[in-house]
């Protein structure tokens, strides 16, 4: 039942305090990530693990640029988890999908805070993404799913809106 409380309360947060996450929790979450079903079993996704503050904000300007806004998308969290999948895989965009779940169910079951955060996808289209990639030695025909930020909240937690009516269709 406890997973199921964890998937009921989980919330996005933006709003984070600048305090690192310790290393340990964040390879906890991460192997998360990788126990998530994807299509066939190929692992078609892959997880870039991004503690160091200048990449960081690079990719965070990057994402703004893309956005067309000045603030930081990433709500100063300072850890940035993103997930790429292979696009050679007819299911690869359901994966990456699966594994940005994994990834927030997990961090909020070790009390650390997240957000899925959109533009990877234009992020890694572009040619400073390519370099990026080419220079972390991955290679691959790979499409940006999301971003997955984590830190401790600076601010309340959000209470759930309520489900809509129609959410459910029963047929018995």
């Amino acid at each position: 039942m406890e997973a199921i409380e964890n998937l009921i309360t989980r919330r996005s947060i933006r709003k984070f305090k600048s305090d690192m996450v310790p290393k340990e929790i964040i390879e906890k979450i991460i192997e998360a990530g990788t126990y998530a079903p994807t299509g066939m079993n190929r692992q078609s996704p892959i997880i870039i693990a991004v503690t160091n503050k200048e990449l960081r904000d690079r990719l965070s300007a990057q994402n703004a640029q893309v956005m067309g806004v000045n603030t930081d998308p990433f709500y100063n969290a300072p850890v940035v988890l993103i997930v790429l999948a292979d696009k050679d895989m007819f299911t690869y965009l359901y994966d990456g999908t699966l594994v940005m779940s994994n990834l927030m169910n997990a961090a909020h079951a070790y009390g650390i805070s997240s957000c899925w955060i959109h533009r990877a996808k234009e992020e890694f289209e572009s040619e400073e993404g390519k370099s990026l990639l080419k220079s972390l030695g991955i290679e691959g025909n790979y499409e940006g799913i999301g971003h997955c930020i984590l830190g401790y909240a600076d601010c309340e937690e959000p209470t759930a809106a309520p489900r809509k009516d129609n959410y459910v269709y029963w047929v018995e």
